[in-house]
C-alpha cells in the first residue's frame, strides 16, 4: 500500500476511540442511569455548549482551510527534456472549485449549483449546522419537549455519525446530503441521550464526545485528500509538502533502541 493512502496511528486511534463512544452511548440509551436530581440550568447550560459547537462549526465552513492544508497554491511542472539542467522550474497557479484544487481528482467533492460550483462537504456541515441550531434553540431555550426523543432517536443519531465517518465514499450531493445528516445526528443523540436520561454529568460527557467525532470526522477528510494527491500522477508542491508530513509523523527511534 503507498505510504501516502495508510491510516496513522493518531486517526487509527481517534477512530477506535470514536466508535468506542458510540458504543457507550448506545448502551447508556439502552440502560438509562438513575437521573440525578435536575436543575433549572441544566438545559441552558448544555444547549449553550452545542450551540457554540454549531457557531464554530458556521464560522469553520466560511474559512475552510485549503484541501486540509495538503495542497499549495502553486503546482511544479516538470521540465521538458529540451529544458537546460540548470533552468529555474515554473509554476502555475491551481484553479480552485469549491476550494478543492480543479484537477479532476476532486469532483467527487463538489457540487454545482447554477453556475457556481461548492465544496459538497462544506455545503453540508453549512445546512447541518444551521438546522441542528435551530433544533437546539427550540430543544434548550424555547421549552419544546419532543416527547418523540428517545432510543430511537439515539439509534438514527448513531448511523448519521458512521455516515459521516465513511463520507468520502460518497460523491456531489449524496456526500453533502451525508455531511449535512452527519451534523444533524450529533443534534438527535444529545437531545435523545438528554430526553432519557435528564442527567447533567452524561450531558457533558456527550458534548466532549461530540467534539471528538467533528475531530475525527476532519481528520478522515484530511487522510481522504492526502490519499487522493498521493494517487495523482503529477509532481507538484502538494507532493513534497506531504512527503515531509509522512516523514515528520514517523517516529524517531533513539541510539540506544535496536
Amino acid at each position: 500500500m503507498p505510504k501516502g493512502t495508510r491510516l496513522n496511528f493518531t486517526l487509527v486511534f481517534a477512530i477506535g476511540i470514536s466508535l468506542f463512544g458510540s458504543f457507550t452511548t448506545l448502551m447508556i440509551a439502552l440502560y438509562q442511569p438513575v437521573s440525578q436530581e435536575d436543575f433549572f440550568w441544566r438545559k441552558p447550560i448544555i444547549g449553550s455548549a452545542f450551540s457554540l459547537i454549531c457557531i464554530s462549526g458556521l464560522i469553520t465552513v466560511f474559512f475552510p482551510k485549503k484541501c486540509s492544508e495538503i495542497v499549495y497554491l502553486n503546482e511544479t511542472e516538470r521540465p521538458t527534456d529540451s529544458d537546460d539542467e540548470n533552468s529555474s522550474v515554473h509554476k502555475a497557479p491551481i484553479i480552485l472549485k469549491g476550494h478543492h484544487p480543479a484537477c479532476g481528482r476532486f469532483s467527487a467533492h463538489i457540487v454545482r449549483i447554477s453556475r457556481h460550483v461548492f465544496c459538497a462537504a462544506c455545503a453540508g456541515l453549512l445546512l447541518g449546522a444551521i438546522i441542528a441550531f435551530t433544533g437546539a434553540v427550540l430543544y434548550f431555550f424555547a421549552g419544546r419537549d419532543f416527547e418523540q426523543l428517545g432510543f430511537l432517536t439515539v439509534l438514527v443519531g448513531q448511523v448519521g455519525l458512521i455516515l459521516g465517518f465513511i463520507q468520502f465514499k460518497f460523491r456531489g450531493y449524496a456526500r453533502l446530503i451525508i455531511n449535512a445528516f452527519f451534523v444533524f445526528a450529533t443534534f438527535l443523540t444529545l437531545t435523545g441521550i438528554d430526553r432519557l436520561t435528564e442527567n447533567m454529568f452524561i450531558d457533558v460527557y456527550m458534548i466532549v464526545l461530540i467534539i471528538f467525532w467533528l475531530w475525527t470526522r476532519i481528520m478522515i477528510s484530511e487522510w481522504d485528500h492526502l490519499r487522493i494527491c498521493y494517487a495523482c500522477g503529477q509532481h507538484c508542491e502538494a507532493e513534497r509538502k506531504m512527503d515531509a508530513l509522512v516523514s515528520s509523523a514517523r517516529p524517531v527511534k533513539s541510539a540506544s533502541y535496536n
